[in-house]
């Protein structure tokens, strides 16, 4: 690897801790974060109505975003990526990242069960107005239906993140939480 600047990338089922996890990890490592939810909603406002709509849009976001990430991560800028990694073509785009920009990465793995995952998506959910997207049990089950936890021949460096614990404080190293 050319430089020290790292790439931080997410995989876990949705309402797992992704989001509070990336922005945790940005400010102890004192990376840029990009979130892509903060990007679809200013992009595409009310237009992600299903896993179509969303499939598409965030496709377009990431080639846009692509160079724009390379060349951070080539100035020695680590960036801090909550976007979802629950697939093996979504993890792809991240292997590519890393390896154009020459930088080191490492992929986040939080593996909560199911139940545990729909509690923290009502509890999350219990004061938004009624249909926002990405609240329900049954969006959960169609998003879920996509999972593909990362395997070893998949040759991420993968950190695994056990929130079942209360977290570490930011001066933990990243091993096994």
């Amino acid at each position: 690897m050319r430089n020290a600047a790292k790439l931080h990338f997410f995989c876990g089922k949705m309402a797992a801790g992704k989001s509070t996890l990336a922005r945790d990890l940005a400010a102890a490592e004192g990376a840029v974060l990009l979130e892509q939810d903060a990007f679809l909603a200013a992009l595409y406002p009310g237009e992600i109505r299903g896993i179509s709509d969303y499939s598409r849009c965030s496709a377009r976001l990431r080639d846009a975003l692509t160079p724009h990430i390379c060349a951070l991560l080539s100035k020695g800028i680590s960036v801090v990526l909550d976007f979802p990694g629950n697939t093996l073509g979504q993890r792809a785009w991240f292997r590519e990242l890393a390896e154009n920009a020459g930088v080191q990465h490492a992929l986040h793995f939080i593996d909560l069960s199911d139940a545990v995952c729909k509690s923290q998506l009502a509890h999350r959910s219990q004061h938004l107005p009624p249909g926002t997207p990405w609240t329900t049990e049954a969006e959960f089950d169609a998003m879920t239906a996509y999972f593909q936890p990362p395997s070893e021949d998949e040759g991420f460096n993968v950190v695994y993140h056990d929130r079942s614990r209360p977290a570490l404080p930011p001066s933990t190293p990243l091993q096994r939480r």
